[in-house]
């Protein structure tokens, strides 16, 4: 990645602000790294609470990316979970307040605003202070498609629909969307997706009013979508994933992250190639207790060994040998992932992840949740074939852990057919991805062009 440095480029000063959640800070912080390894000369702003700035203190980041914060007006981060509907709506009510207040006192003020599209009022706040907007879409565009647009569900008959009779029904004409069913659309049926569909369809069109598009996608792994998208929006849409740490696998990997040594990193080069299940659930939502006991017997009865992420509080994975697998409470992922000893990565399959899982060459095992992770889950299993979702038998809603044990050394076997066909077909979406983070790349381009763009605004 050639930098575009000069001693006489005048300031630009961008304002980064995240929707406060693990996956979205991550996404956005690693394009603010991107353009600041691009071009030292732009100063960024990345506004988050001040509970988020303590999560991110030991977050390696450059000179020119600065925190700023407010009060933590919205619900705890460790609380998130417990009542997302409310979190959701706390987050589009009360932080514009304080955002607002932050911007008009930066000096020198921001030449634009890179705000995640779920933050439904950032593009409004943009044309009242008369600055550009970003508009950060941190989900697949397949998903930003479908939501934007909504409305030929319902003129279709497709929603509001009981997916336990209909869920089987083909959806076909969603612009740029392949063939899919009902139920591999984002969660917003029941429950707490249904809670917030009204914001969600907020956040895609309040697109409508931003003066640009970022996607963390890659062009070239949703080019039918990304074009139908680029035909409709006025002003320029930029797709540069994988918004992913991968420019910092160069480096050495900075001694144990979260107050702990790379153990994980040593034991992982004891271990044989393409042996090795690595899983992590996300850092949201999760599975129930039942489920979770079931899993955690299932995976150690497959003799798989593994390398699993849990929190510190979960005794079923106390007292792991060595022998059989490692449980860390917090790992560098895409490092983890790029590892030759890695064959596999059990992932719930947020966009991130899945991103992260391409780039590495590492065929997926889906257990879809929530949102995205279910449109995402079927891109991954029908539409790249670079992986395989967990479905349990008869319809039930536990999946036991004899059925676990056994997916798992059938997912984990690279020399069977399906083994072979999965793992050629990740390696070619593994090059599509880093060709395009590559320089002279799509989505090395993009950023070029962005930072150009933005160029036109310097003060």
């Amino acid at each position: 990645m050639a930098p575009t440095t000069s001693s006489t480029r005048r300031l630009t000063h961008l304002a980064a602000v995240p929707y406060p959640g693990r996956g979205h800070i991550n996404a956005l912080m690693n394009l603010c790294k991107l353009l600041s390894l691009k071009n030292s000369g732009v100063l960024i702003s990345f506004i988050v609470t001040d509970e988020w700035r303590t999560f991110l203190a030991a977050v390696p980041k450059p000179q020119n990316i600065q925190f700023l914060t407010f009060p933590n007006v919205i619900p705890s981060e460790l609380g998130r979970a417990d009542d997302f509907p409310g979190f959701f709506r706390s987050v589009n009510t009360v932080m514009e307040a304080p955002v607002q207040n932050l911007l008009t006192h930066l000096h020198p003020p921001p030449v634009v605003i890179v705000a995640d599209s779920f933050l439904t009022w950032a593009t409004r706040l943009g044309n009242r202070l008369n600055i550009p907007v970003a508009s950060f879409w941190p989900m697949s565009v397949t998903v930003l498609s479908i939501y934007y647009h909504f409305d030929l569900l319902k003129e279709n008959g497709h929603f509001p629909a009981d997916l336990s009779e209909r869920g089987g029904e083909i959806v076909d004409y969603i612009p740029g969307v392949s063939e899919t069913r009902l139920s591999d659309l984002p969660t917003f049926f029941s429950g707490d997706g249904r809670k917030v569909i009204d914001l969600t369809l907020e956040a895609a069109r309040s697109i409508d009013k931003a003066q640009f598009l970022i996607s963390t996608s890659v062009y070239e792994l949703e080019s039918s979508v990304i074009d139908v998208l680029k035909q409709k929006f006025p002003f320029p849409v930029y797709t540069v994933g994988p918004c992913t740490p991968y420019f910092e696998l160069g480096t050495s990997a900075p001694n144990g992250g979260r107050g702990g040594t790379n153990n994980y990193l040593r034991w992982l080069d004891s271990q044989s190639e393409g042996s090795v299940l690595y899983v992590s659930q996300g850092s949201f939502l999760s599975v129930s207790s039942a489920q979770m006991d079931e899993i955690v017997a299932g995976v150690k009865a497959s003799g798989v060994r593994f390398l699993w992420v849990a929190r510190r509080d979960d005794g079923r994975l106390k007292g792991v040998d060595e022998e059989a697998g490692m449980v860390v409470e917090w790992c560098e992922q895409l490092r983890v992932l790029c590892h030759s000893a890695v064959g596999g990565f059990w992932t719930h399959g947020g966009w991130n992840s899945t991103l992260e899982g391409v780039f590495a060459g590492v065929p997926m095992l889906t257990w879809p949740i929530f949102c995205d992770q279910v449109p995402n889950s079927k891109k991954i299993v029908e539409d790249w074939k670079i992986g395989v979702r967990f479905e349990a038998v008869g319809g039930r809603n536990l999946v036991t852990k004899v059925e676990i044990a056994e997916f798992v050394k059938r997912f984990m076997n690279s020399e069977s057919v399906e083994g072979r066909e999965m793992r050629k077909n990740v390696m070619k979406f593994r090059e599509i991805c880093r060709r395009a983070a590559a320089e002279d790349g799509s989505s090395d381009a993009n950023i070029d062009a962005f930072l150009n763009q933005i160029s036109l605004f310097m003060i």
